[in-house]
């Protein structure tokens, strides 16, 4: 009898015991099920993620082959200083092999910028333009960021001593401090820079 009543006792243990596996089973899955979910929404298969990142990507400037050139920008890079002096873009942009391989577009600024030089009674009256190997998105930023561009190209010009406006070397020097500061000002409005040289329309020192 006390056999019977042993066995009777410990069926209610079995059954508890397959249950609690069955549920730790369906846990599993679930966590399992989760962590699959995650990972396809962190890839972008899932929701609005991946239009997200294509629209960040649509954003940002691309090369553009020569082959695809369409003459775009405002006005033409002069001759008056030297030959345009390259310089990386910035922002993970290239730089002359970038220029080298891509199509141009130029960009004039309309109005002369007027300085005095460092430590001197001379000061510099030069016109500027600028190319870049991107598409029209980079003119697009000089265009709306165009008074921030111009107090950096000032301030450039006001760091600039005699030595650098009397010389070919100077004046090659001068091009790529402005190349930095127009590419810098870009990268800090717009998180970009993207243009590759600077040409001097006009260059007069009195």
């Amino acid at each position: 009898m006390s056999d019977a009543k042993d066995d009777k006792a410990d069926a209610p243990k079995k059954k508890g015991g397959k249950k609690k596996w069955i549920l730790i089973g369906v846990g599993a899955l679930i966590l399992a099920g989760g962590g699959v979910g995650g990972g396809l929404y962190a890839t972008g298969m899932i929701g609005g993620s991946g239009g997200t990142h294509e629209e960040k990507k649509k954003d940002v400037p691309h090369l553009v082959p020569k082959s695809e050139q369409k003459y775009a920008g405002s006005g033409e890079g002069g001759e008056g200083g030297g030959e345009g002096a390259s310089a990386s873009a910035g922002g993970g942009e290239g730089g002359e092999g970038a220029a080298d391989a891509n199509a141009s577009s130029y960009y004039t600024f309309d109005k002369e910028f007027t300085s005095n030089l460092l430590d001197s009674v001379h000061f510099i009256q030069v016109g500027i333009a600028v190319s870049t190997p991107y598409d029209e998105k980079v003119i697009t930023n000089l265009k709306t960021h165009e008074i921030a561009v111009r107090s950096a190209i000032l301030m450039a010009l006001t760091e600039t001593d005699e030595e650098q406006v009397f010389t070919p070397a100077g004046k090659q020097q001068l091009q790529k401090r402005l190349v930095k500061a127009i590419n810098d000002t870009l990268k800090e409005k717009e998180g970009f820079g993207g243009v590759g040289n600077v040409y001097f329309t006009n260059f007069v020192v009195q």
